[in-house]
């Protein structure tokens, strides 16, 4: 691998859903990847799609223990010296529903893998791409987060994603005048293990708006929030 040419990403919850196909449209753009995943034999399908397209490997990370972030974060140093791209994809989506029925640990686990994770992940890498002056991070969120639009209901859910649309705008001043872009997306009801069979889109068109965040060029924006390649209010 030519490590001076090829650029590295990062994405969590890569062993199924949007992260599997985030991580499939990046390899098509000749980016190397590596594909994050709880546990590694969830991932080799991931792998194996990736190598018939381009170039990845598979790498343990549970984003709600800093003991992984921090085990991870070496491997990638020792191995590339830096990281071009971090998509913050992994997510929960365990709310009972109901506003009186979530208990403080339902919430407590959501921003755990919702929030933490990519929070920790963001200042462990951010430095990296503000030295080598380049990177792309895109934070997975939802409408749910809008507060512009807030409705009632699986209240872990919609802090964790309002919330990380906190942190997108925290973290991208920064590292202002860096050609760093961080941005938030809103996939859109995607049809996956979370999504469910309701959902309204495929998760290719879920993923199309991650990866164009992802790849986005120089003068791209950041520090906003995007459904379908437009901006949206908070």
């Amino acid at each position: 691998m030519n490590q001076k040419k090829e650029k590295i990403a990062l994405v969590t919850g890569a062993n199924r859903g949007i992260g599997k196909q985030v991580s499939i449209d990046l390899a098509k753009q000749g980016i190397y990847v590596l594909i994050a995943s709880r546990n590694v034999a969830d991932a080799e399908d991931t792998l194996k799609q990736i190598n018939s397209l381009g170039k990845g490997e598979i790498i343990s990370l549970d984003v709600s223990k800093e003991q992984s972030i921090n085990e991870a974060s070496d491997i990638i140093t020792g191995s590339f010296g830096r990281l071009d791209i971090l998509v913050n994809n992994a997510g929960i989506f365990t709310d009972p529903g109901s506003f009186f029925e979530t208990s403080s640990d339902d919430l407590h686990r959501t921003l755990l893998v919702n929030l933490f994770g990519p929070f920790r992940l963001i200042q462990v890498f951010l430095p990296m791409m503000i030295q080598n002056e380049y990177g792309r991070i895109v934070n997975v969120s939802s409408g749910m987060g809008q507060l512009s639009d807030m409705g009632g209901g699986y209240p872990a859910y919609r802090i964790s994603k309002t919330a990380i649309n906190a942190l997108t705008n925290l973290a991208s001043s920064e590292a202002v005048g860096k050609n760093i872009k961080i941005n938030s997306v809103c996939p859109g009801w995607v049809k996956t293990d979370m999504g469910g069979a309701n959902a309204t889109r495929p998760v290719e068109k879920g993923a199309e708006t991650i990866v164009w965040a992802a790849t986005l060029p120089d003068g791209g924006p950041t520090g906003k929030f995007f459904r379908d390649k437009k901006e949206i209010p908070w």
